[in-house]
């Protein structure tokens, strides 16, 4: 997941490039096969003494944070602040396959440490990571770039997705929220796990600063999805704007099997919505 130079390089596509250049024979073992999928530890491992990250003032790192990026022909914006940032989405989590590689932002990847890769965050950022299904809160340094999955909001550690709950499943629906590391470091205590909640999947086609352009889109879709369709009202500096919304859906398997409807259909502004 490395990004460097001017014209950024994800090290998911190096490690694919990687992959390519070693298909001429075929793994022998299944270690190796292991290896080449991503995966967790071997064996158990106690996890329970990892602690979260603690929140320090550091300079923006000097890799891993310009302007702008492309990865697999998406164009992606780092912001230049992480203050305010809040959003929920779908988690997932990364191991083996890049364990002791070099990060986005020059670290060493740690599998057993607690670090996340986002696409657009200054690197570093520290965040509080909140599983909305188990209430599980966590706190990381998000030091790397990713994940480049279309439907993925974070990549956790696997360290950090473990201690979140999401690693058995792959994946889970949490909340990033950025925390100010000028702060007092007693601001950011644990907290205790919040109340669960079932938190609402819908998959975002298009938003329109017109109504009638929106019902457009969403009789359109009618016709070819077999899902409840909304128009979302909302403001966005302070201009009425309509989002059209398929969902809410089951699972993240859905949600992802009805991102591949979609951009077969030539919908490329695809954005996933937890409520």
């Amino acid at each position: 997941m490395t990004l460097t130079g001017p014209t950024v390089v994800a090290g998911a596509l190096v490690t694919l490039a990687m992959f390519i250049a070693g298909c001429s024979s075929s793994p022998s073992s299944d270690d190796e096969w292991a290896e080449l999928r991503d995966s967790g530890p071997k064996g158990p491992v106690d996890l329970s003494a990892v602690p979260d990250a603690v929140p320090k003032q550091e300079p923006r790192s000097r890799y891993g944070n310009p302007s702008s990026y492309q990865v697999w022909g998406k164009h992606y914006q780092v912001l230049l602040s992480s203050k305010g940032y809040k959003e929920r989405g779908i988690a997932s989590w990364y191991g083996t396959k890049f364990h002791g590689r070099r990060t986005s932002s020059g670290e060493a990847y740690d599998m057993y440490a607690m670090t996340a890769a986002h696409k657009t965050l200054p690197l570093p950022t520290y965040a509080r990571v909140t599983n909305l299904q188990n209430g599980r809160s966590i706190v990381v340094k998000i030091n790397d770039r990713g994940p480049f999955h279309d439907n993925r909001l974070i990549d956790l550690s696997y360290a950090a997705a473990s201690k979140l709950g999401v690693a058995a499943a792959g994946t889970g629906l949490v909340e990033v929220q950025a925390l100010d590391p000028r702060k007092p470091l007693a601001t950011f205590p644990t907290e205790p796990d919040a109340p669960p909640i079932s938190p609402a999947m819908y998959v975002q086609v298009g938003a329109f600063g017109s109504r009638y352009n929106a019902d457009r889109l969403r009789e359109r879709l009618q016709e070819s999805l077999h899902s409840d369709i909304r128009v979302q009202p909302a403001t966005a500096a302070g201009e009425p704007v309509y989002r059209v919304q398929v969902g809410p859906l089951a699972s993240v398997e859905k949600t992802d099997a009805l991102t591949a409807d979609l951009a077969e259909q030539g919908f490329t502004e695809l954005h996933v919505v937890v409520e």
